[in-house]
């Protein structure tokens, strides 16, 4: 996994984070062939479609975020990516991971512990999991803008924000979404994808 990687200068890591975030690759590798955390077509690329791709919803994250709720965390993109990150720049945030298959949720409690991780993993629906007053709120490729903004609504601190990467059709999921909520949203390009953006989304309430 070492071989050929791409290290972009807004991935500031320590050469011990940089192996965390290696590793979790390999770990992801080793077991997806049993559960399936990622698509099989994505594996050769995991470290620019998924690893890069996630690890830079962290600049946005707020300078005093102490809590960071991830949401459908599957293969812990982002949020595992998010924790090993926090490990460096933030030791005192508590990253929580909400996946409802059993499996991919014993993955994330096995990574987290094989890499020293400050996360609590909720094996759940997310309809389910009780409020959470969460300082950021992510999901990556889960559901539609205005879904996202019922579970930031729900699980965000008064100040907090939500954190959502999506593609081309950024702008058409944020026009849906106002018809049912109202909100700050700031527009951020992806370093990974062009055509892509980072939505970064405060004061979520419905209309």
């Amino acid at each position: 996994m070492t071989e050929n990687l791409e290290l972009p200068n807004w991935l500031n890591v320590s050469r011990e984070t940089l192996d965390k975030l290696i590793a979790l690759c390999d770990f992801v590798k080793h077991w997806n062939p049993a559960i399936n955390l990622i698509a099989k077509s994505t594996v050769a690329d995991m470290w620019n479609r998924h690893l890069l791709d996630s690890a830079q919803l962290f600049d946005h994250c707020p300078a005093n975020a102490k809590t960071w709720l991830d949401l459908g965390s599957g293969a812990g993109f982002p949020g595992l990516v998010m924790a090993i990150m926090a490990s460096e720049h933030r030791p005192d945030m508590l990253v929580t991971l909400v996946e409802s298959d059993r499996r991919k949720s014993v993955f994330l409690s096995e990574a987290s512990r094989r890499l020293s991780l400050s996360t609590h993993v909720i094996c759940g629906r997310i309809d389910s999991v009780a409020q959470q007053g969460a300082d950021v709120v992510s999901a990556r490729a889960l559901a539609p803008l205005a879904v996202l903004c019922g579970y930031a609504n729900h699980h965000l601190a008064p100040s907090g924000v939500g954190i959502f990467p999506k593609g081309a059709n950024a702008i058409t999921e944020v026009a849906a979404a106002q018809q049912a909520w109202r909100f700050e949203v700031a527009f951020h390009r992806s370093h990974t994808d062009d055509e892509a953006a980072i939505l970064v989304l405060k004061d979520v309430r419905n209309v």
